[in-house]
């Protein structure tokens, strides 16, 4: 299958990530080559038009050539199939192009707005040979911003009007912007969404009317220029937030956490000891009604 996909083959590739998904993760991964690749972000509310300015995006980069991959995470069901199916619409126009994959990974109950897979399916991605990856993230509040952790840079979608940089900005999207985009600029309010956010943020601000393909490659160009002034430090702290992300998702699988719980909640417990033996993968919480670890 690795080779198959390395040569071309979508369905290869597909199948490869369903693995990554599942419990052969490791071992699919022991089977790679770590190699670099690229990595841009999209997150923002829902109806800013994240995956129809990601599907302008890509064909953009399809023209210089690239390789090009979207996984899309989906907040529903691993089951559903719902938002693949959403993008694959808004996609129409890379469905059939061998050179672009377009996946739905589910967040599988991960807090942070991606999928726990995610990380492992970007090293299967530059594996496989691909240029660019481009994750669409669900966006829609204060957990969303984990995409930061992967991504450089990420890009924050809005659209004109209605409060959406005031929700933004409280919703913490404008703290792990690089860019922001107000998208469907030809609506009315575009200019003051444009002030509220220089009013809120120092980042760069893009305007576009991505279904259109306005304003795309003045967005590109800021893609690729935030991506040449990435630093040593900066990939550090992404890694750093992504090691803490995936450390968190496994505590909250972890099979002491339901009794540790219970002892807190009965008083055997203090939620400080709990945490330091839930960290620290703890044996067996001691039998009887006794109070469990020190105040």
């Amino acid at each position: 299958m690795i080779h198959a996909a390395r040569g071309g083959s979508v369905r290869a590739a597909g199948r490869l990530l369903t693995l990554i998904e599942g419990d052969r993760r490791d071992e699919v991964l022991g089977l790679l080559e770590v190699a670099p690749i690229r990595v841009v972000g999209f997150t923002g509310p829902p109806g800013a038009g994240k995956s129809t300015t990601i599907a302008a995006v890509v064909t953009a980069y399809r023209s210089q050539g690239l390789r090009v991959a979207v996984l899309a995470v989906d907040p529903s069901s691993p089951y559903s199939g719902g938002a693949l199916l959403g993008d694959r619409i808004r996609m129409a126009a890379h469905i059939d192009d061998p050179q672009v994959l377009i996946r739905s990974m589910a967040t599988r109950g991960h807090l942070g707005g991606l999928s726990a897979a995610v990380p492992a399916a970007i090293r299967l991605l530059g594996a496989l040979s691909y240029d660019l990856v481009v994750i669409e993230s669900v966006g829609v509040g204060q957990s969303e911003i984990e995409i930061a952790a992967v991504a450089d840079p990420t890009v924050v979608v809005l659209t004109p009007g209605a409060g959406d940089a005031v929700q933004a900005a409280k919703a913490g999207l404008l703290e792990v912007a690089d860019l922001l985009v107000v998208n469907k600029a030809d609506r009315p309010g575009a200019d003051q969404t444009v002030r509220e956010l220089r009013a809120e943020s120092e980042v760069p601000i893009l305007t576009a009317v991505a279904a259109e393909g306005t304003g795309i490659p003045d967005l590109v160009t800021a893609i690729d220029d935030h991506h040449r002034a990435d630093t040593a430090e900066r990939r550090a702290a992404r890694a750093r937030s992504q090691i803490l992300s995936l450390a968190y998702s496994r505590l909250r699988a972890h099979p002491q956490l339901e009794t540790l719980a219970a002892a807190v909640a009965t008083g055997r417990c203090d939620p400080y000891t709990a945490a330091q033996r839930l960290a620290s993968d703890a044996a067996e919480l001691p039998a009887g009604d006794g109070e469990v670890g020190g105040r």
